[in-house]
């Protein structure tokens, strides 16, 4: 590999491969060298959510149905998911990079992001540093643990590299090397190009990574409609782009229901559930919702999806309210299998900037009583680490988030 002496890195991203199908391998030696699918319910009808890459080889991927994944591949071994094994396995991850280097964000289940500076700001101790991490992750957490590394000099560039070799990569970006080395890939192969941008791309007759790397940022922003795209194209082109704060949308959990889940009475409880945990998360973050969705997915074929807006809460009970007169209006309907329910907290507003309401009481960017007592709650909990205290009748759904 060709050494760029002049360009100064900034970050190394570490992106584990087929994390979840690989820390299964790691915890049942006998998944070792066959192929591996993850599924999040036990059922023919289910999806494949994770593959080890004996699996991967027969084209099973993420979203291949468990029946097609079967026939692709005959000798597949299916497990159900466990998120709680797959996250504590991350923190083990995260501890043994912070030991070594500045582990600077945990961007997600697989994939965390060092910081680079001194002599790592310089490839040879980059590539060095990346060498010693593969080597620790395997000897420390797990021998069936493979990571791609990419070193970039932003956040963006790391990433794409690190998606540039898999298995076991190591792979670097630079304005020294680019375009070039990114010409084989689609305009939507890079993160952050979704589908409507691509489409908005082609319409400025930016065909390839090439033209949109010499696009003009300014430009780009005018084809994004939003700031956004500029800062994608100057980062693209090696500029330290620091990573804006996300703007907080919303907050919804959604479940395909396995086959006892899916009587509607059963159904119902899960919805509960699922607008306790939606509910919960959002009082976390110090957030209240003005409008609560429920979506749910009728078999055969047919949906059902309604709102109702509020006054600004982060209150379980008011949401669970909410919840109800919406099921007993789809109840009307009559459905007799329910395939999915999906609840969504949205037009969120942080808690300090909530007005208050002489009428309700409810005082400024301050809890109410009822607010109060669900965070009480939110504490027992999370002390116990299960849901000791709930708001009347649920039903957890295991599955892909749930599973220990």
């Amino acid at each position: 590999m060709e050494i760029c002496p002049s360009m100064v890195f900034r970050t190394l991203y570490i992106d584990m491969n087929s994390f979840f199908a690989s820390v299964e391998q790691q915890e049942d030696p006998s998944l070792r060298g066959r192929p591996v699918g993850i599924t999040a319910i036990a059922a023919e009808s289910g999806a494949v959510v994770a593959a080890s890459y004996e699996a991967k080889a027969f084209g099973v991927k993420v979203g291949t149905r468990v029946y097609d994944a079967k026939r692709m591949c005959p000798g597949i071994v299916f497990r159900q998911s466990r998120h709680r094994l797959y996250v504590r396995v991350n923190q083990k991850i995260a501890a043994v990079l912070d030991e070594i280097g500045e582990l600077e964000r945990i961007r997600s289940i697989d994939e965390f992001q060092v910081a680079l500076g001194g002599t790592t700001g310089e490839l040879e101790g980059a590539m060095d540093l990346a060498r010693r991490m593969k080597v620790a992750i395997r000897e420390r957490v797990g021998s069936e643990l493979r990571c791609s590394i990419g070193i970039g000099p932003n956040q963006l560039l790391a990433k794409i590299a690190g998606k540039l070799q898999k298995p076991d990569g190591l792979q670097w970006l630079s304005p020294e090397n680019m375009p070039d080395r990114l010409s084989h890939l689609q305009l939507d192969d890079l993160p952050g190009i979704s589908r409507g941008i691509k489409t908005k791309l082609n319409k400025a007759m930016i065909w390839d990574i090439p033209s949109l790397y010499a696009l003009d940022p300014r430009h780009a922003r005018l084809i994004w409609h939003s700031v956004e795209g500029e800062r994608f194209v100057r980062a693209l082109q090696g500029e330290d782009i620091p990573l804006g704060e996300t703007q907080r949308n919303g907050y919804g959990n959604s479940k395909v229901l396995a086959p006892k889940y899916r009587r509607p009475d059963q159904a119902r409880l899960v919805g509960r559930w699922l607008t306790e945990k939606a509910t919960e998360r959002m009082r976390r973050d110090d957030f209240c919702a003005q409008r609560f969705t429920l979506h749910i997915r009728i078999m055969p074929k047919g949906g059902w999806a309604k709102s109702q807006t509020l006054n600004a809460s982060q209150d379980t009970q008011i949401m669970l309210n909410i919840f109800e007169n919406l099921w007993r209006k789809m109840m009307r309907n009559q459905p007799r299998i329910i395939g999915s329910v999906s609840v969504q907290l949205s037009d969120v507003l942080p808690l300090s900037q909530r007005s208050g309401e002489l009428f309700l009481p409810l005082e400024p960017a301050a809890q109410n009583r009822s607010e109060k007592l669900s965070a009480v709650v939110d504490r027992i909990n999370h002390r116990y680490k299960s849901r000791v205290i709930t708001f009347g009748r649920q039903q957890d759904h295991p599955g892909f988030f749930e599973n220990g």
